[in-house]
């Protein structure tokens, strides 16, 4: 980086599309996943990268590594083992509270060097909702410290995230381009960044048992805590009374009435089931008619139900005598569920949706920023972070959500699961994880082998292997990569690399270029979320490096890392799917996360150059 480089036509043209996608993912006109397939796109249409390497980020180790952490993932949840993990839980906290934190938040944080961290939070959900209902401490204090060793302890390892498994890629492609006389920058190892990882999860840990305490939530009030009873839906959500059975009559007004209609009325109750003939089904899809003879299962206030079958020429029955094997609480019963940023469901209305005619799940209510939504909720559209009430089939409710767009966080029974396979499933994730360490393979090949593994051992077919990755991750990471590789092939990252340091000035010393870059990229993860930060800076980081006689390898690493230090906002997905239930605001965020944030760096910034 000797000689002053001329903005080209090509710099330009890769600056432009940078500029796209951080306005995209900032402003949230598209998806995510769609600007990164706009990108490759335009970026195959320009030349700026050759057709032959144009999707090859889908083949990369990347991707590779990230579809194998989300099936190995997959495998250890649908075998139980977090069932058996929420109970050793128990039995080491000995109900003291700052023990139960600090063993699940430990336990969280380790789980998150080795899957995805959306993976381990929605793994993380429903045994915070078990320990706190077990034990009666509210679900923030438990959950707001878990989100936060969840996002400490994905540095243990490269493939504990989305920035440090791209990272590899990132430095193959700067290889490619460096200066003459420049050497070549290595691959980091499986557990390159271990000790800083494990300072990280420590400093987490700590941080909340004792300066970060005070920040954590000591009720409740206006929560959604899962996994309660009854009073509790009634309380949170102003669900409430009793299910009963209405059968319609000749001269009732409901007969030619579509379910959709009755429940519009004023004063209907909630319609539960619906049985006509010999038809009988759980949560009635909204077009289904209403005739003489059919029976209701609808829930209410008992008062208001009499009322409502007096002025309906409806015959009430407070005792199940057509529903009581469809309300069987081991078949079917309420439960909540939040809304993560990957969701197909933002945006959407329910009525868009149809989760009835399609799955037979009836939409209760909605808790949206501690405001509870109970009526008219067919016409609302869905954001992240929401917590949906369901009522519905346990089963029905598998099987919908496999495709992750909603992370149940209700305890509730899973007939899918297999627990005889928990052994083999743990031997499987153990063995793949020791043939990375010892680089007897490499690592996506070691990842890969542990989900083929899973799947011919029975713990997962192949169905539910699909389902458990999350293609919007996917199609993220492999559309970004090739714009980081235009980045440095067409010297775009050397020369933004030039004008930053003739701003900042060539004798600043080297830490002070690392701290700069670590604040820039915690800025950008901020804004246009992790994989786009790294994206964007680590070629640039690189190319500072060079200019400054710094190591590039230790940029690259900072750049990585630092991607990851976002206690701050939503657009951490850990942070989006925990606010809906522990009813944390943005500004609580900020309070609690500014001090860990500042102290990640600090270790981040002392630890990288002694690693590498």
């Amino acid at each position: 980086m000797g000689t002053e480089l001329t903005l080209t036509r090509d710099m330009m043209l890769v600056l432009g599309l940078v500029a796209f996608t951080m306005a995209m993912f900032l402003f949230e006109r598209i998806r995510s996943d769609a600007t990164a397939l706009v990108v490759l796109v335009v970026l195959g249409i320009t030349g700026l990268v050759p057709a032959s390497m144009l999707f090859s980020g889908f083949s990369g180790n990347a991707v590779m590594s990230v579809m194998a952490t989300m099936i190995l993932g997959t495998g250890l949840e649908r075998t139980g083992a977090l069932n058996r993990l929420a109970a050793w839980l128990l039995r080491r906290a000995n109900g003291k509270e700052e023990r139960l934190i600090a063993l699940t938040s430990g336990t969280a944080g380790l789980m998150s060097g080795f899957m995805q961290n959306p993976s381990v939070t929605a793994l993380f959900l429903p045994v915070t909702s078990r320990l706190s209902s077990r034990t009666g401490i509210s679900l923030p204090r438990l959950l707001l410290p878990v989100a936060a060793a969840i996002i400490m302890g994905d540095g243990l390892t490269m493939v504990g995230n989305s920035p440090l498994l791209m990272l590899n890629d990132l430095i193959q492609s700067a290889n490619r381009n460096l200066p003459s006389g420049a050497a070549t920058l290595p691959a980091f190892p499986m557990f390159r960044p271990l000790p800083v990882g494990v300072l990280l999860l420590i400093a987490g840990l700590w941080y909340y048992r004792y300066p970060g305490r005070k920040w954590l939530r000591d009720d409740d009030a206006g929560v959604v805590t899962p996994g309660r009873t009854e009073s509790y839906f009634a309380q949170a959500y102003d669900i409430q009374g009793e299910v009963c059975e209405l059968t319609v009559g000749a001269d009732s007004p409901l007969v030619g009435m579509s379910v959709g209609e009755a429940e519009a009325q004023p004063g209907a109750p909630l319609y539960l089931a619906l049985l006509t003939g010999n038809d009988t089904r759980l949560t009635p899809s909204a077009e289904k008619m209403i005739w003489v003879g059919s029976v209701l299962g609808v829930m209410g206030k008992r008062e208001a139900v009499q009322e409502y079958a007096k002025s309906n020429g409806l015959t009430l029955s407070m005792r199940l005598r057509h529903f009581a094997d469809l309300f069987d609480p081991d078949r079917a019963g309420i439960s909540e569920a939040v809304i993560p940023p990957t969701s197909h469901f933002i945006g959407r209305t329910t009525a868009e949706l149809q989760l009835r005619r399609r799955f037979g799940i009836s939409v209760l209510a909605i808790n949206r920023d501690k405001q509870i939504f109970n009526r008219d909720l067919r016409e609302m559209p869905i954001r992240a972070g929401d917590m949906l009430v369901f009522h519905s089939i346990w089963t029905d409710l598998v099987r919908a959500g496999q495709n992750r767009d909603y992370v149940v966080v209700t305890d509730y029974p899973k007939d899918e699961q297999r627990p005889h396979k928990m052994r083999l499933a743990v031997a499987i994730f153990g063995i793949c994880m020791l043939l990375a360490l010892t680089t007897l393979l490499p690592v996506p090949v070691a990842l890969m082998a542990g989900a083929m593994a899973m799947i011919l051992g029975g713990v997962l077919n192949m169905d539910e292997a699909y389902a458990a990755i999350s293609w919007k991750t996917v199609f993220l990471m492999a559309g970004l990569i090739p714009l980081a590789w235009a980045m440095d092939s067409t010297g775009a990252a050397n020369w933004v690399a030039q004008q930053l340091l003739e701003r900042i000035g060539s004798g600043v010393p080297i830490w002070v270029l690392e701290a700069a870059l670590g604040l820039l990229t915690t800025f950008f993860a901020l804004v246009i979320g992790n994989v786009g930060a790294t994206v964007v800076m680590v070629p640039m980081a690189i190319n500072i490096a060079l200019a400054a006689n710094g190591k590039p390898a230790a940029f690259a690493l900072l750049v990585a890392l630092s991607a990851s230090n976002n206690f701050l906002t939503a657009s951490n997905p850990v942070l989006a799917m925990i606010t809906g239930p522990t009813g944390y605001r943005p500004r609580d965020l900020w309070r609690s996360g500014l001090p860990l944030s500042a102290l990640y760096m600090v270790i981040v910034l002392a630890m990288v150059n002694f690693l590498v």
